[in-house]
């Protein structure tokens, strides 16, 4: 397995906690955009430049990322592409999960007709809509 890429430096130490934030977000944006490709069906792995092109940077910072992400077993990388190990497949669905936990919340008026929680009731008022939590 190779860990190294073309062109690409190591990334350099996080001098302040702006740039260590950035890191991190950047390879949470990775595994999280890998995870959504596999779980769409459209590839099982990508390359530096499909990487960087789906979250919205340049190949030479997530070059280096990719890099880490193989060495601390997250990913795993053959002929320059890049896919999740199993580690990376839960923490990067895991990821996903968190980052789009409010897009799954059901609107109010989707439960069904007979929804014992949602009957007469006002949307705003409706935890189990607003939450999709019911009270106890």
């Amino acid at each position: 397995m190779t860990t190294s890429i073309p062109g690409a430096s190591a990334p350099a130490p996080a001098t302040d906690a702006g740039s260590a934030l950035a890191a991190l977000r950047c390879r949470d944006d990775i595994l999280q955009a890998l995870f959504w490709l596999r779980g769409e069906g459209f590839a099982a792995d990508a390359d530096v430049d499909g990487v960087a092109r789906l979250i919205g940077l340049d190949r030479t910072l997530v070059g280096p990322h990719l890099g880490g992400l193989v060495r601390d077993g997250y990913l795993e990388e053959r002929a320059g592409r890049y896919r999740l190990s199993e580690l990376g497949a839960r923490e990067g669905g895991r990821r996903f999960a968190d980052e789009f936990a409010d897009l799954q919340l059901t609107a109010h008026g989707e439960c069904p007709p007979d929804c014992p929680h949602c009957e007469a009731i006002e949307r705003d008022g409706c935890t189990h809509c607003v939450t999709g939590r019911l009270e106890d």
